[in-house]
C-alpha cells in the first residue's frame, strides 16, 4: 500500500484564503473536537451544580476532557459513519477514558442528552471563538479606512457608473463607503454572537431524561404521571449555557434553526461587504487605472513583471462562495419533526466553511487596507480623460439658467458629440460656441468643484462610531 504523502485531513491546499490564518485554526478538525469535549464537560458541571451529579464525577469528566489529545480525531471521524455524527462515538472513548480514572463518574458523561445537544453547542462554541478573530480583524480594517477617508476627503476621483465615468467623487467619500459596510458587518455580526445559544433538549427536545433520572421514585409513587410537565432539566439548561458563556436558549432548537440561519445570514453578509472593497481595489489597481495598488503584490508564475493584488482576489473568492453557503443553512430551516434527518447533518460543513471564509475575508481585508496605496495624481490624471465632460453636470446648470434647460442639455448633448467625432476637448468646443460667451468655463469644468457634498457626507460619515 501507498503511504499518504500528507497527513489525513484539511492543511488548506486549496483554501490560501484562510490557510495558516486564526481562524483556520479556530475551525479545524482539532477546534471542533475540543468544543464538543468542553460541551460534555460542561454537561456534567451543569448536572453538578444542580445537584443531579456528584460534584466529583463533574471533576473527572472535566479533568479526562482536558485532554483532547487522547482522542484521535480521524478514528472519531471514521466512526462516525456508523451513526450519522461523530459525538457517538466521542461519548464511547470519553466514558471509557473516565471510567478508568473514576468508574462511578462515568454514568454521568452525556446523561440526559443526545448527539445533536453536544454538536449544536459545540458549533455555537466555535462560531463564537471564530467570530471573535472576525471581529478583531474587522476592527483593524474599521480603523485603516476612518485614516483613509480623514486623509483623502478632498482627494477628487472620477465617479464611476455602470464602469463609466459619471461626475467627481472623492476618495475619502469612497473610503467612508466602504468603513460604513465595514461597521454594518461588525453590528450584524456582533448581535448575532451575543445570542448564539446552548443545546440541549435530550431525545425529542422534552428534556425528559432529565425527570427520568432524577425523579424515578416520584414517578413510581404516582407523584409525577405521564403528561405532567417535569422540570429537572430546566435548571441543567440554564447552568449549561451559563457555564459555556452561550445563550440560555427558551427551547431546544433541534428542529427551529434560527440560530444558524442567523449566524449564515450575518456571516455572508460580513464577506459580501468586504467583497465589496475587494471588488473596488480591484478595479481601481488596474494597471491601466492604477488609482490605488497592495503594498507587495503578489507574484506572477509566467510573467516576472505583475505585481498582483493577492489579498483583493482571495477577499473577492470569498464573497462569491459565501451566498451559496448560506443558502445551504437557510435550506436547513425547513426541518422536520422534533429532529430532521439530513437537514441538521447537512449544516456542519457550510457553517464551518462559511466562517472560514468570513475569517479569511476579514483577515485579508485588514491586511489589504494597512497599507493600501492611494495615488491621488493619477486620479487627477483621470479626471481629464473625457475632455471636460465629466463636469457637464454643473455646466448643464449653469447653462440652464442662461437658456433654459432644454436648449442647455440641447447645447451640451451636441457639443458632447462634437468632441468625440473631432477629437476635441469639451472644454474647446463649449469656448466656440457663441451662447456662451462671458461664462467661465475654467470654473463650470474644474472637476473639483463637482463633488457636491462629498466632503460632508464622509465627515458625516466618520461620526459613526
Amino acid at each position: 500500500m501507498t503511504r499518504d504523502p500528507v497527513p489525513h485531513g484539511d492543511v488548506g491546499l486549496l483554501g490560501p484564503g484562510h490557510a495558516g490564518t486564526a481562524v483556520a485554526a479556530a475551525t479545524g478538525d482539532a477546534a471542533v473536537l475540543r468544543a464538543l469535549l468542553d460541551a460534555e464537560a460542561a454537561l456534567t458541571r451543569a448536572l453538578a451544580a444542580c445537584g443531579q451529579a456528584p460534584s466529583a464525577a463533574a471533576r473527572a469528566v472535566t479533568a479526562v476532557a482536558a485532554d483532547a489529545g487522547r482522542f484521535d480525531a480521524r478514528d472519531l471521524a471514521l466512526r462516525a459513519r456508523g451513526g450519522g455524527n461523530p459525538v457517538i462515538p466521542l461519548v464511547a472513548d470519553l466514558t471509557a477514558a473516565v471510567a478508568e480514572r473514576d468508574p462511578a463518574a462515568a454514568a454521568y458523561v452525556h446523561r440526559g442528552a443526545t448527539s445533536q445537544d453536544v454538536l449544536d453547542t459545540a458549533l455555537m462554541l466555535v462560531a463564537r471563538r471564530a467570530t471573535a478573530l472576525v471581529l478583531a480583524d474587522l476592527a483593524d480594517s474599521e480603523a485603516a479606512l476612518a485614516r483613509l477617508a480623514l486623509d483623502h476627503r478632498e482627494t477628487v476621483m472620477p465617479g464611476r457608473t455602470l464602469t463609466q465615468h459619471a461626475v467627481p467623487t472623492t476618495f475619502g467619500l469612497r473610503a467612508a463607503g466602504w468603513r460604513w459596510l465595514v461597521l454594518d458587518a461588525r453590528d450584524r455580526l456582533t448581535a448575532v454572537r451575543d445570542t448564539l445559544p446552548a443545546q440541549l433538549g435530550g431525545a425529542a427536545g422534552t428534556l425528559s431524561a432529565f425527570d427520568a433520572y432524577a425523579g424515578a421514585d416520584a414517578y413510581a409513587g404516582g407523584e409525577a404521571g405521564a403528561g405532567t410537565a417535569g422540570g429537572a432539566g430546566l435548571p441543567v439548561v440554564a447552568a449549561f449555557a451559563a457555564d459555556l458563556g452561550l445563550a440560555e436558549p427558551t427551547l431546544p432548537w433541534h428542529a427551529l434553526r434560527t440560530p444558524v440561519a442567523d449566524l449564515a445570514g450575518a456571516l455572508a453578509f460580513t464577506t459580501g461587504a468586504l467583497g465589496k472593497i475587494a471588488a473596488d481595489v480591484l478595479v481601481l489597481t488596474r494597471t491601466e487605472i492604477a488609482e490605488v495598488a497592495e503594498a507587495g503584490g503578489g507574484a506572477s508564475s509566467a510573467m516576472p513583471h505583475k505585481a498582483n493584488p493577492v489579498h483583493a482576489t482571495l477577499v473577492a473568492a470569498a464573497a462569491r462562495r459565501a451566498p451559496a453557503l448560506a443558502g445551504t443553512l437557510y435550506g436547513s430551516l425547513t426541518a422536520e419533526d422534533e429532529r430532521p434527518a439530513g437537514a441538521w447533518h447537512a449544516e456542519w460543513e457550510p457553517l464551518r466553511e462559511l466562517l472560514r471564509l468570513a475569517g479569511a475575508g476579514a483577515h485579508h481585508t485588514a491586511t489589504l487596507l494597512a497599507d493600501l496605496r492611494v495615488d491621488p495624481a493619477a486620479m487627477r490624471a483621470h479626471l481629464r480623460l473625457t475632455g471636460g465632460a465629466i463636469a457637464s453636470e454643473q455646466v448643464a446648470a449653469a447653462l440652464a439658467d442662461r437658456l433654459g434647460r432644454a436648449r442647455a442639455r440641447e447645447l451640451l448633448a451636441a457639443a458632447a458629440r462634437e468632441a468625440g467625432e473631432r477629437g476635441r476637448t469639451l472644454a474647446a468646443v463649449l469656448a466656440d460656441t457663441p451662447e456662451l460667451a462671458g461664462l467661465d468655463l475654467g470654473r463650470l469644468l474644474d472637476p473639483s468643484r463637482g463633488t457636491g457634498a462629498a466632503t460632508a457626507l464622509t465627515d458625516r460619515a466618520l461620526e459613526r462610531p
